[in-house]
């Protein structure tokens, strides 16, 4: 069991700037991947994006260009940079872990973004 604390979520204008951060602890393991999903009130829960041990990403088409995905090994924390952001980016966004042969993600408790003026 992977622990996910998220931090950095608030009220931003359209074309502001936001900067997630989660910390990952517990049994973190060797190889793994930490994400980011949102999910929108009323709306199915998606995927932002997600970077591997080794630095791989993966984007969302709606996402791509402005959001950027990063982390830090060391001190097993993720960072999901969005900028240009947008009112349809208001979300609960939520950071995930997993494993390569893990059937399920581990989730976080969400941090809240909202774009309005």
């Amino acid at each position: 069991q992977v622990q996910l604390v998220e931090s950095g979520g608030g009220l931003v204008q359209p074309g502001g700037s936001l900067r997630l951060s989660c910390v990952a602890s517990g049994n973190i393991g060797g190889f793994n991947t930490l994400g980011w999903y949102r999910q929108a009130p009323g709306k199915q829960r998606e995927f932002v994006a997600s970077v591997t041990t080794i630095g791989s990403t993966k984007y969302a088409d709606t996402v791509k260009g402005r959001f950027t995905v990063s982390r830090d090994n060391a001190k097993n924390t993720v960072f999901l940079q969005m900028t240009g952001l947008k009112p349809e980016d208001t979300a609960v966004y939520y950071c995930t872990f997993k494993l390569p042969m893990a059937v399920q993600l581990d989730w976080g408790q969400g941090t809240q973004v909202t774009v309005s003026v």
